[in-house]
């Protein structure tokens, strides 16, 4: 399955998530799209929820289904901590998703096209990876050539604050994961046990 590339907002409101964690989304029209959206019953059985909770985690960090089943795969593995949090904590780690952190980008979809063309350096080395996974005390900064990026300016000038588990210099467009986040520091949004149990019963 490729990754979803339609309209945000409509999909936004038939998971009844702001993918874009602004809550604009949801703001005029809190309910699924078409129309039956405002009278629909939501009546789901224990799989749909799961399923549910699965897909709002997958669209929010922009993966497709291999990427999201191959990272939960790898959080299986680590043996310390919850599984479900330990899948989190790895997609906080992508590179994309802690140049939006930063503040770099306004949307997670705007940081992985700013890594795929080359603006994002790590450790002042270029990298065009979205899915790179970044380690505590590396620094994320923008490319010399890419300083004056209107697009990044103006996402910094928009930031009004940044997660606790990450720094960041305004002058010099650099940051830096100092730790790995707490449960309680990424989305409340999403309950990860439901995914837990939707990928024990397919793996």
């Amino acid at each position: 399955m490729s990754r979803y590339t339609g309209p945000a907002w409509k999909k936004s409101r038939r998971l009844g998530i702001s993918l874009s964690e602004t809550g604009k989304e949801l703001a005029r029209r809190p309910y699924a799209p078409g129309d039956h959206g405002p009278n629909s019953r939501n009546k789901s059985s224990e799989y749909g929820l799961q399923l549910t909770e699965k897909q709002k985690l997958r669209h929010m960090y922009g993966l497709n289904e291999r990427q999201f089943r191959n990272l939960f795969v790898k959080a299986s593995k680590i043996r310390e901590g919850k599984h479900g949090v330990n899948f989190m904590v790895l997609l906080e780690r992508r590179l994309d998703n802690l140049v939006y952190r930063l503040g770099l980008a306004t949307t997670r979809r705007q940081a992985r096209q700013l890594v795929n063309h080359g603006h994002i350096t790590v450790d002042g080395k270029r990298v065009d990876i979205p899915s790179y996974e970044v380690e505590v005390g590396q620094v994320i900064g923008v490319r010399e050539k890419s300083q004056n990026n209107t697009a990044i300016k103006a996402a910094v000038e928009a930031t009004l604050g940044r997660p606790a588990f990450v720094s960041f210099d305004d002058e010099k467009l650099e940051g830096s994961l100092t730790r790995l986040p707490e449960r309680e520091e990424m989305t409340q949004d999403v309950d990860e046990s439901f995914v837990v149990e939707f990928y024990n019963k397919k793996l």
